[in-house]
């Protein structure tokens, strides 16, 4: 699974990015709120911890910015004791759950565990379309090259290649992909539609999907 980890201070963030690492998970790792932002704009993660206090922008900021863009990526907010007012305002802006420092190490695992859990109803079955090849135990999607998906991309991309050619309303998408997350909505579809294009594009594939904003979604060759 792969993670953002933001978090200024150095030794910590190091820190948790080896645990994490020797966890077997893939860890981006900022030190401020602009750039924890800038990843997220740009990639599609299976979770992010959140440290609140950061330069250029807090973790609220961040938390705020990227709900309101509906990324619904889980979110662990890394929290002072003192920040009582912070962790329930981060609650209600969307975090998923939040560590109050100083933690130990395999509570923050525990968290991040069950902020990742992986959902139980997708088929552990591989699958192909065409010149493409999508492994249901990593997570990769494969053609020319290989590149790993987040947990919802797995989701979209299975749900588009079992219904190869059939194109797919938006609402269609949010019943069947984001079926436990209400706050999705068209726009998280389209977020979404648009990382997989780029993967598709990164593993020199001949598949697109086409469709436009609107809605109406097919994976074709």
């Amino acid at each position: 699974m792969k993670l953002l980890l933001a978090e200024d201070t150095r030794d910590l963030n190091r820190a948790l990015s080896a645990v994490l690492t020797h966890e077997k998970y893939e860890v981006d790792s900022v030190f401020d709120g602009a750039e924890a932002l800038e990843h997220l704009q740009k990639n599609s993660y299976d979770g992010v911890i959140l440290d609140i206090m950061m330069p250029k922008m807090s973790g609220l900021e961040v938390l705020s910015a990227i709900r309101k863009i509906n990324i619904t990526t889980p979110v662990l907010l890394l929290t002072a004791k003192a920040e009582i007012d912070d962790r329930v305002a981060g609650l209600d802006a969307g975090a998923d759950d939040y560590l109050t420092k100083p933690f130990a190490m395999k509570e923050l695992l525990a968290r991040v565990r069950s902020m990742t859990r992986r959902r139980t109803e997708y088929s552990k079955k591989d699958l192909q379309f065409e010149d493409i090849m999508l492994n249901a135990e990593s997570f990769e999607l494969s053609a020319q090259n290989t590149v790993r998906l987040s947990i919802k991309e797995f989701e979209l991309m299975q749900t588009l290649i079992l219904n190869a050619g059939r194109p797919l309303g938006t609402q269609y998408l949010l019943d069947h992909v984001w079926a436990k997350e209400p706050e999705a909505n068209d726009a998280t579809v389209w977020l979404y539609i648009s990382y997989l294009r780029g993967k598709l594009q990164a593993v020199d594939s001949k598949a697109m999907i086409e469709g436009s904003r609107s809605g109406d979604f097919v994976l074709t060759a």
